[in-house]
């Protein structure tokens, strides 16, 4: 078994309240630096890309150079995926730690927020971030998300003050209405440093009225590890509805060979949801068209 990368919930703490997202009910935890050696040696043989988010930002981490080196010292790369809020805040050295080979940045968050900070602030912090890549981090990639392309609850009026921004500072055109009439999912910006388009989606929940079968990608091409321990088939189970077990209690391959995780296996390869929640969610509709 092995995996495009494991999402590490290194901590649920993200001090914002985004509309798209669901209100956190697990109790707040950030995974200590200790425990996170230990899940990264049980790693070792499934994966060598890490994705430090779940639910949580990362870069509110006091310490999150440290979690980066021991990264580093077992061999794996690392994706950081945050709203853009603390950018200003982190020191350039974390965000382009030698582990670091993605860094994603929720360009919508800063309209589902009401939060005193100006809009040219938050960019201010997502230009520092690019500028200093493009000057001195040639290895990372920078991806740039707008997940808000929906027909229904687009956001048409933010973007394009977005993408004025975006033309100014990377002297680049951008084509709003290419972009929604084509449904274009990625413009490159400049070297390694991408705007990536996608529509929101709705966060899976056992009080949902929908209900289908299909395959996904959970237990497949990734798993998920939250800040308390628990192993999770996706990194769409924020709060361990599927609880396949916990590292604190269990070594990770007795959880991924479980009875459990094995029939949500067996079923996602026979296209079928074997768990409530995995019928409930709409998002594996994505990859069965």
């Amino acid at each position: 078994m092995h995996f495009n990368r494991v999402h590490i919930e290194v901590t649920n703490i993200c001090g914002l309240a985004c509309s798209f997202c669901p209100p956190k009910l697990q109790p707040t935890k950030t995974m200590s630096l200790d425990f996170f050696e230990k899940v990264l040696t049980e790693l070792q043989p499934y994966t060598k890309s890490l994705a430090f988010h779940v639910m949580g930002d990362p870069l509110t981490l006091s310490n999150l150079f440290e979690y980066l080196e021991l990264a580093e010292k077992y061999g794996f790369e690392v994706e950081l995926t945050t709203s853009g809020y603390y950018l200003k805040k982190t020191a350039v050295e974390v965000l382009f730690h030698k582990a670091v080979r993605q860094l994603n940045i929720s360009l919508n968050s800063y309209n589902k927020n009401s939060l005193n900070l100006s809009f040219d602030d938050y960019m201010d912090g997502v230009f520092m971030a690019c500028g200093s890549k493009l000057e001195n981090y040639p290895k990372p990639f920078i991806n740039l998300r707008v997940w808000n392309l929906d027909d229904v609850l687009s956001e048409a009026k933010f973007n394009k003050l977005l993408f004025e921004k975006m033309q100014n500072f990377f002297h680049t055109s951008i084509d709003l209405d290419a972009i929604y009439k084509d449904k274009i999912k990625s413009l490159r910006l400049a070297s390694k440093v991408l705007l990536n388009f996608d529509n929101y989606f709705e966060w899976p929940s056992l009080s949902s009225t929908h209900e289908s079968h299909a395959t996904c990608y959970g237990l497949k091409s990734h798993i998920g590890i939250l800040a308390d321990g628990t192993v999770v088939p996706c990194c769409l189970d924020g709060e361990g509805v599927i609880n396949l077990g916990n590292l604190h209690l269990t070594p990770l391959k007795e959880v991924l060979n479980s009875k459990r995780a094995q029939r949500m296996i067996e079923g996602f390869s026979q296209n079928k949801a074997s768990e409530e929640l995995c019928k409930k969610c709409t998002y594996k509709e994505r990859f069965n068209k």
